[in-house]
């Protein structure tokens, strides 16, 4: 027997989730039967969409169930195996959830190849952001070069990919992020050609004044008035690629939609939502694209790593909805 650590879901939370929404438990798991594996879990990613799989509505998932282990993909190292294609000491991906151990069968376990990345890099670059950034970006978005891409919060997980994505393939890339130290890495470190400070400028004024003839891809990871803002600056035939709206996901009452929206016809613009779940089938084209990008040098992987325990989980979370982190968050056990 194993014992394990675990963050279950307490109850579903109204706006930021607190302490209250998550209990500590402690379970004994038994030893792998045939066709099983046993992994601990070395790094836990910490992404905006488990806010929504907190609440309990019809989504491209089910909620996290109440007292249910919260849903999170993982790093982990194998410690125990009776699985004839997984052997201790191998490396693996997973939604083992956050729990210092897990016992699985292996469906929708993957290797990973340490040599290539490190674990919190396949949790970011080479994981679910990267692939969201990239099929994002060039399925949805349809960018071509020489384009003019803006990006909202665009250093975190999926926005310092798709800008530096978008600088790979030709393009012009504008990144808006809260902060003149996030700005500075988004133009010193990651190549972007110009970064707006939301917090200390008019986002419309500005992008208006870097690009004024408008922008042909708007990559959205916040809603709320910064959408506002790019619908405001778009070029005919722009696209708008719906990928997140962290601004809205703690609001207490639904908030209203965008306000400029007539600008979709003006501009003969297209706005279109996707899940990167849809392109499953296509993930290791991705991870090959931006693996050589890495290698090259052409682009750089940024991760926000925390040390700490399984019940550091909730407050390392809420960094996500104060803007604390640049890159990919990552809880290191």
């Amino acid at each position: 027997m194993t014992k394990t650590q675990q963050v279950r879901l307490a109850r579903r939370p109204v706006g930021l989730p607190g302490a209250d929404t998550w209990t500590v438990t402690t379970e004994e798991l038994p030893a792998p039967g045939p066709g099983q594996f046993l992994v601990k879990v070395d790094y836990i990613s910490l992404d905006p969409a488990m806010r929504g799989w907190l609440n309990d509505v019809r989504s491209y998932l089910p909620p996290v169930g109440l007292n249910e282990v919260m849903r999170s993909v993982d790093i982990a190292t194998v410690v125990a195996s009776s699985h004839p294609e997984y052997a201790v000491g191998d490396t693996v991906s997973g939604t083992f959830g956050v729990t210092e151990y897990a016992l699985t069968d292996g469906a929708g376990v993957q290797r990973v190849d340490l040599a290539v990345a490190s674990g919190p890099t396949w949790l970011g670059a080479l994981g679910m952001p990267g692939m969201t950034a990239y099929f994002g970006l060039l399925e949805v978005g349809r960018l071509q070069p020489g384009e003019t891409v803006l990006v909202s919060a665009a250093a975190g997980a999926v926005g310092s990919v798709v800008g530096q994505l978008a600088k790979a393939k030709g393009a012009t890339v504008i990144g808006i992020a809260g902060g003149p130290e996030k700005c500075r890495v988004l133009t010193e470190e990651l190549g972007f050609d110009a970064a707006v400070d939301y917090r200390a400028e008019n986002v419309l004024r500005r992008v208006r004044e870097i690009a004024p003839d408008g922008v042909d891809i708007y990559f959205d990871n916040v809603g709320g008035d910064i959408l506002d803002a790019a619908l405001a600056n778009m070029r005919r035939g722009a696209r708008i690629v719906l990928c997140g709206a962290i601004s809205t996901y703690n609001a207490e009452k639904l908030p209203p939609g965008p306000s400029r929206y007539m600008s979709l016809l003006v501009f003969r613009a297209s706005m279109t939502g996707f899940v990167v779940f849809d392109y499953a089938d296509r993930y290791g084209e991705a991870v090959a694209e931006i693996s050589r990008l890495l290698s090259e040098g052409r682009m750089t992987a940024r991760e926000h790593v925390v040390s700490g325990g399984v019940a550091d989980f909730g407050d390392t979370l809420g960094m996500l909805f104060r803007g604390a982190n640049t890159g990919k968050l990552v809880l290191a056990l």
